[in-house]
C-alpha cells in the first residue's frame, strides 16, 4: 500500500496551505497567535513566552511540542525565563499525557539543526512523545505509515482539560 487515506485531517492541513495575510513562513510563529479554542488549531496551551502544540505529523498519539514564542534556532539564545518556562511546560505536558493516555514511557528532546534531524530547523522546539511497549508494529516497518489510534482534535480537547487542571 502506497497511500493511507485520512480525510479527517484535510481541513487542518489545508489551513496551512492557504497562507493568510500577515502569516510568516514559520509554522510555529503562525501558531503563536492561534487560540487553543480554535477548531483548526492544535495549540493546547499558551504560556507567557512559550506554548504547547500537538504535532500535526505525530510519532505517536499525544505527541506534543513545547515551543518558545520567539523565533530562534540556537539553544544558546534562549533566555533564562524561556528555559524555565519550557521546563515547567514540559513537566506539565508529561503529567497531562500520563493522566489521559497512560503511557509507559516518554521520549523528550530536541533536534537542533537539519543535520541533527530537525524537520523545522529555524525555530527551536522540544518534543514530548508518549511511548508504550509494542507501539512499533508492522505499519512503519513495512508500510512506511504510522497509525495513530485517536483523532488529534479529540486528544487536544482532553489535553486542554488536563492542562487547566494541572496549572
Amino acid at each position: 500500500m502506497n497511500r493511507m487515506w485520512s480525510p479527517w485531517r484535510s481541513k487542518y492541513i489545508q489551513s496551512f496551505k492557504e497562507k493568510k495575510e500577515g502569516d510568516s513562513d514559520c509554522i510555529f510563529c503562525n501558531a503563536v497567535t492561534q487560540n487553543s479554542n480554535d477548531e483548526d488549531s492544535l495549540v493546547v496551551f499558551h504560556g507567557v513566552e512559550v506554548f504547547v502544540v500537538m504535532n500535526l505529523y505525530p510519532y505517536n498519539n499525544g505527541h506534543l511540542m513545547v515551543v518558545p514564542n520567539r523565533h530562534i534556532n540556537d539553544f544558546l539564545d534562549l533566555s533564562k525565563s524561556e528555559l524555565d518556562e519550557i521546563n515547567h511546560l514540559l513537566k506539565i505536558s508529561l503529567k497531562a499525557l500520563r493522566e489521559i493516555l497512560k503511557p509507559q514511557g516518554f521520549n523528550v528532546g530536541m533536534n537542533i539543526g537539519k543535520v541533527a534531524g530537525a524537520g523545522i530547523d529555524t525555530h527551536l522546539h522540544y518534543h514530548a512523545v508518549p511511548r508504550w511497549n509494542g507501539d512499533t508494529n508492522f505499519m512503519p516497518a513495512l508500510g512506511e505509515v504510522k497509525v495513530i489510534s485517536q483523532d488529534l482534535l479529540q486528544t487536544k480537547t482532553e489535553l486542554i482539560k488536563a492542562f487547566d487542571k494541572l496549572l
